[in-house]
């Protein structure tokens, strides 16, 4: 998947590099992010109801607590407590993915590599 992200950037900085983005239409205009364009016209009030609500809907909160959890396992130096962290994290990733209807190659990585790791350096300490 990296490969497809590298070869995008490269796309995109070379038609930048071009100019080709130049004269697009709205160039310098804030972008409308309440468009609801894609929401059918009949969900579109439910829809605003439940934004403004503070409603979020479950992957998202899902891609939030990731998020979280990543951030905590960035700065975490106590083996034990980052290894109940991946654990956390990949259990997260699990359920996430379940709940997603999208190809395997397009699901979200869990972290064996650091968790194999991880309970090589606990054992070893014992």
């Amino acid at each position: 998947m990296d490969i497809f992200i590298k070869i995008a950037e490269e796309k995109i900085k070379e038609a930048q590099s071009k100019g080709e983005f130049d004269n697009l239409p709205g160039k310098g205009k804030p972008l409308n992010l309440d468009e609801d364009n894609h929401v059918p016209q009949e969900l579109r009030i439910a829809y605003k109801i439940l934004k403004n609500s503070g409603y979020i809907p479950p992957e998202i909160q899902a891609q939030k607590e990731i998020k979280s959890t990543l951030d905590l396992l960035k700065h975490c130096t106590d083996e034990r407590e980052k290894y109940k962290k991946i654990q956390k994290l990949n259990l997260l990733i699990t359920k996430m993915n379940i709940t997603r209807k999208v190809p395997v190659n397009l699901e979200q990585d869990q972290l064996y590599y650091e968790k194999i790791v991880d309970k090589v350096k606990i054992k070893n300490k014992k």
